[in-house]
């Protein structure tokens, strides 16, 4: 087995001009850890974001670094205790460690065994890695903190984007009332996927176009946006109603609005629940270009242009 592979690596905070492709040592895998062949890398805005500083008061980092949180691959070995996955099984996983250092732009990568989950069988590698930060993101953020339940109404802000249209598609696995908010042109893709309303930020007030759609109001809204259209978006949410947001720190909220924030952990059960409903054709993520290791820098200009639609994803 070969002891080093190729990655791609930044050493200080700053533009896409910082990564690099580079040969680096393969870690030594720990106990109850697995080393995972990548064979696909999902590219998110939080990449970049990670890049250039922006969240290293709330994650420590160790440079140098390789970006990114998410893979499909296949477990190549295995260290002491790390018996859930068999040499060969194909896997994917949310890959954010409490130290940001090891990332999935690379030739392989060491995990906890717990981090991992067997990837949806009828999903490509590059639809497989697609799924786990955007599929966990909302998630977590519908079920966790916002308790959705079958029969409720979930307005989602920016649902057009990667986690809103996974959103749109585990709410409606729910039986939940979907009303997606996105630009016009995004319309048919969020009912495609499964949205019973769609609202127009643009041309609408969004809060009085819900109000019309949903008189009694809206039991959660899901804000994958913020900004304006969120601050319209609350006259339309219950009294009872909940706020779950992955932008918003609630700063700037109504203390009297039942609100959490949400910033997105590894969680293999939750990968489990997500690959059975890939397996049911209720879950699907399209990819809409791909790039190679080499290309990294481009992956990482498109990702930040916030123009992306579907997943990119990195083949190392």
């Amino acid at each position: 087995m070969t002891k080093q592979m190729r990655a791609a690596t930044y050493s200080e905070f700053g533009g896409p001009e910082k990564v690099s492709i580079n040969t680096v040592e393969i870690p030594e895998i720990g106990e109850g850890e697995v080393l995972v062949r990548v064979r696909a890398a999902g590219v998110n805005p939080v990449d970049y974001a990670v890049r250039e500083g922006y969240l290293k008061e709330n994650l420590p980092t160790k440079f140098p670094v390789i970006p990114g949180w998410d893979l499909a691959g296949e477990v190549v070995d295995r260290g002491f205790s790390a018996r859930r996955f068999d040499v060969g099984d194909e896997v994917y996983a949310y890959a954010r460690r409490p130290v940001v250092q090891h990332g999935t732009f690379a030739e392989y990568i060491v995990l906890p065994e717990s981090y991992l989950a067997l990837k949806p069988k009828n999903s490509s590698w590059e639809e497989a890695a697609g799924i786990p930060l955007v599929g966990l993101t909302a998630y977590q953020s519908l079920f966790d903190a916002g308790h959705l339940q079958e029969g409720q109404t979930v307005l989602i802000l920016g649902a057009s984007g990667g986690v809103g249209s996974l959103g749109i598609q585990l709410a409606k696995a729910k039986g939940a009332k979907v009303i997606g908010v996105a630009s016009e042109k995004n319309h048919s893709h969020m009912r495609d996927l499964g949205a019973d309303h769609t609202v127009d930020y643009k041309s609408n007030h969004v809060g009085e176009a819900v109000q019309q759609l949903v008189p009694d109001g809206v039991d959660l809204i899901f804000d994958c946006a913020s900004g304006e259209t969120l601050q319209q978006s609350l006259q339309a949410l219950k009294p009872s109603g909940k706020l779950v947001s992955i932008l918003n720190h609630g700063t700037d909220l109504n203390p009297d609005i039942d609100f959490t924030y949400v910033f997105v952990e590894p969680n293999s059960r939750q990968l489990d629940h997500l690959r059975e409903l890939a397996e049911a054709g209720k879950l699907r993520v399209p990819v809409s270009r791909t790039y190679t290791l080499d290309e990294t820098m481009e992956a990482m200009k498109q990702i930040q242009t916030s123009h992306t639609t579907g997943k990119i994803v990195i083949l190392p």
